[in-house]
């Protein structure tokens, strides 16, 4: 058996609000939409090569740690700015870590835990 992909999916009890929100502030695409009676229960969005899951939950708890991501991007100081801008949260501010990476930590409008990082860059020899 080969797992050939993996994407997170996000519980929300405001699903158009959190979709707006992934749009904003990572420039997300909705590449599928799934609901009855013109409701919509899930929606799956394009972040640049990686793929976002948000559903349609009421009962889902209004905050918590239920899950945190990760998006690898070009330039954290650039998508810090354009998440708080969103309405989303700083928790920490872009720094320099000691592996190489430059690091902030967000949260979106739900509460959930969001890490946005630049890979650290290879030495030339």
């Amino acid at each position: 058996m080969a797992v050939h992909s993996l994407f997170p999916i996000l519980l929300t009890r405001d699903l158009p609000r959190l979709v707006r929100f992934y749009e904003d502030a990572l420039a997300a695409r909705i590449t599928y939409r799934f609901g009855d009676e013109g409701e919509e229960d899930y929606i799956a969005l394009s972040v640049g090569a990686a793929s976002l899951g948000i559903g349609h939950d009421a009962d889902t708890p209004p905050a918590g740690d239920r899950i945190a991501l990760w998006f690898y991007v070009d330039d954290v100081d650039a998508v810090h700015a354009s998440w708080t801008n969103a309405g989303g949260s700083s928790v920490q501010e872009p720094a320099d870590m000691p592996w190489g990476e430059r690091v902030a930590q967000v949260r979106d409008p739900d509460g959930n835990l969001v890490n946005l990082g630049a890979e650290a860059s290879v030495p030339s020899s």
